[in-house]
């Protein structure tokens, strides 16, 4: 009875932990051939950081995070339109944290690792085919390495997922809004309470930064990881290779050139980044199921949601832990699986709607419309408690209200934590 993992990502390995955990095997297939610290800066909510927590890895994640204090939307010229507070200090029970994708990444895989053995992942297999068969399934890879069967199939593969394109061959590639995305870490003194995620602009140019490193005590920089944002029509026509690739400054720097803030000079923050690489801002649509016999899907393979809401990487880490909860009641089974995706997918599909258009970061276009370029107008406009509502709302949809999360009763029994 052994479930095969396809691919070693947040989602993966989060999931190979949970089965280690409660002691059902597994294996992980990644294609890469060498695990590399890549990506960029993530949160994880505190519904995420608490199952970490009951993995055991809390000090892991003091170590190589910031927890986060306050989250704000502000306007294109650094006007305050709704901050609230993060993590603790808005009565969660756990941290928020910001921290390096790639860390997160390579300290859950060398984790793993030390718990279940080097055995427990194989890299350079790439997962393709699947065939369900009476007694589980069978997963082959792209580069003819020998098929292997198990009892279930978890594709874990990412939004270009080889399972899912099996599900559904008539999907084609991911959706892509007209956002280019802009993305690099730059040494800068922290803002704000030094440890704020703020979002400033609005729907068609904007930009994100946040410390993904504490300050260091001699020089007081820390590591700023930001993203900017430019709208551009969607019917442009880039090369696949285009994306995903790095660039220089120069392409989007102007864009920002006058977005000099009392608090952030955002032209510096650019200018410090020592690479900056450019991305599509995609997601895939909702899909009616996620299960097909002996597979699911778990991560961006289920879900791609665009990048607002701090909800991609904190929602993986919830698949897992929920499948891990199923699996652990029902057994390796078919009607695991299906439980599993009727409980996650309404809650995830709704997630990756609001973010196409009523996420939190909406409010940022909701002043810039009432205000019309006049941000002195900002508190008649947009008065306050209709800022509070917007927020509670979303909160709502994703399941991220204090309340929510503090009373829920741990997904794994207390007996594995």
């Amino acid at each position: 009875m052994t479930v095969l993992i396809a691919g070693a990502g947040i989602a993966g390995l989060t999931l190979g932990l949970t089965l280690h955990q409660i002691g059902v095997s597994f294996r992980i297939f990644e294609r890469v051939r060498q695990m590399q610290p890549l990506g960029v800066g993530i949160n994880l909510q505190p519904t995420a950081v608490r199952e970490l927590t009951a993995l055991g890895l809390a000090p892991m994640l003091d170590e190589i995070g910031v927890a986060t204090q306050t989250y704000g939307f502000y306007t294109r010229t650094g006007i305050e339109v709704w901050s609230e507070p993060r993590g603790l200090a808005a009565g969660y029970n756990w941290p928020q944290y910001s921290v390096h994708r790639g860390h997160l990444q390579m300290r859950l895989f060398d984790e793993l690792i030390s718990r279940a053995g080097p055995e427990s992942v194989l890299l350079d297999y790439p997962a393709g085919a699947y065939k369900n068969t009476r007694s589980g399934v069978t997963l082959h890879f792209e580069n003819g390495q020998d098929p292997v069967h198990g009892t279930a199939l978890i594709g874990a593969d990412g939004v270009h997922s080889a399972i899912r394109h099996q599900m559904y061959p008539t999907e084609g590639p991911p959706k892509w809004s007209g956002a280019i995305l802009w993305r690099g870490t730059s040494l800068a003194k922290p803002f704000l309470t030094d440890a704020s995620m703020i979002l400033a602009g609005n729907d068609t140019i904007r930009i994100v930064a946040y410390p993904i490193s504490k300050p260091d005590p001699i020089t007081g920089l820390a590591t700023i990881n930001w993203l900017a944002e430019k709208t551009v029509d969607p019917a442009t026509q880039r090369a696949k290779n285009d994306w995903n690739r790095q660039v220089a400054t120069s392409m989007f720097a102007h864009h920002f050139a006058d977005w000099t803030f009392d608090w952030l000079d955002v032209p510096a923050l650019i200018r410090a980044a020592d690479a900056v690489y450019e991305y599509p801002m995609i997601d895939r649509d909702p899909v009616d199921s996620w299960t097909d016999g002996a597979v699911t899907l778990i991560g961006d393979a289920a879900h791609a949601t665009y990048p607002v809401g701090s909800s991609g990487a904190s929602q993986a880490i919830l698949d897992a832990r929920v499948l891990g909860a199923k699996l652990l009641d029902s057994g390796v089974t078919p009607d695991a699986l299906e439980s599993y995706d009727a409980q996650i997918r309404p809650i995830a599909n709704a997630v990756t709607l609001a973010n196409r258009g009523n996420g939190p970061d909406a409010i940022m276009q909701l002043a810039e419309d009432r205000c019309n370029g006049d941000f002195s107008k900002l508190d008649a406009a947009l008065p306050m408690p209709e800022r509070a509502q917007h927020a509670a709302h979303y909160k709502s949809i994703a399941g991220l209200a204090p309340d929510q999360i503090n009373q829920a009763a741990p997904i794994l029994p207390p007996s594995f934590l």
